[in-house]
């Protein structure tokens, strides 16, 4: 993979399986777990060598509330041990660290070690990794909306004036580029209300691998397929005879 030119500068993962991985082995859902995380390890280290720029994962879901106590217990638990196991790779690796989503329902103590990081990686520049929690595409849709609502309401924005700028620059992270490649493991094909604005015209991919199983080889087939698409961004094919236009 020799040109970096194509290679998607944001990539964006429904990490999915965790799971399914722990009962296909019997094992309690917490390894399944400790396994994803280990498997984002390998991605972010990955995507690091291969030039990309921003990679957003989908941590843990608005939805995801809804699951057993003890299991989200559990989860906020290695969350908390994910981002302090990993604070001194991230600085060495020039990794900085973000977050989006409802973060003001996450456990103090998970927020504070979040927050935390996120200061202490926020000069780095080599990639942007940003994790999304208790996030939902609608949800950030409805935050963006209400913020907007709040502006019309004091005077300070007319309703006309409202457009796709307006609303983007009102989302979770405005500066951050859409996604050019969201890649969804365990072979479920629905993007499960993550990144719907962002995503409209980003290239799909879904594979049977269970999260805790994919590797920088699946990172590496991914890109090639994205690489061997050609992106029109709603625009007749006729328009990309070039090569080049319509292409990220």
């Amino acid at each position: 993979m020799d040109d970096t030119q194509k290679i998607p500068q944001h990539i964006a993962i429904i990490m999915d399986g965790n799971g399914r991985w722990a009962s296909a082995r019997r094992l309690p859902r917490l390894l399944g777990h400790r396994a994803g995380a280990a498997a984002v390890r390998r991605v972010v280290e990955a995507g690091c060598e291969l030039g990309v720029k921003a990679l957003t994962l989908y941590a843990f879901s608005w939805e995801n509330w809804e699951r057993p106590t003890d299991e989200i217990r559990d989860l906020m638990g290695l969350l908390d041990e994910f981002i302090r196991g990993e604070r001194k790779t991230l600085l060495e690796q020039r990794v900085r660290l973000r977050a989006i989503g409802r973060l003001h329902e996450l456990p103090e103590g998970v927020l504070s070690t979040l927050k935390r990081t996120i200061e202490e990686t926020a000069h780095l520049d080599r990639m942007t990794l940003t994790l999304a929690l208790s996030y939902g595409g609608r949800q950030e849709l409805v935050d963006a909306a209400r913020r907007i609502a709040e502006q019309v309401r004091d005077g300070r924005l007319a309703p006309q004036d409202i457009d796709e700028g307006v609303i983007a620059r009102h989302l979770y992270a405005p500066d951050l580029p859409d996604p050019d490649l969201v890649i969804r493991t365990s072979g479920e094909q629905r993007l499960s209300n993550f990144l719907l604005w962002q995503s409209s015209y980003a290239e799909l991919y879904v594979t049977p691998k269970l999260w805790p199983d994919f590797s920088k080889d699946d990172l590496i087939e991914a890109i090639a397929e994205y690489e061997r698409r050609e992106r029109r961004f709603g625009r007749a094919g006729a328009l990309c005879h070039d090569g080049n236009q319509g292409k990220a």
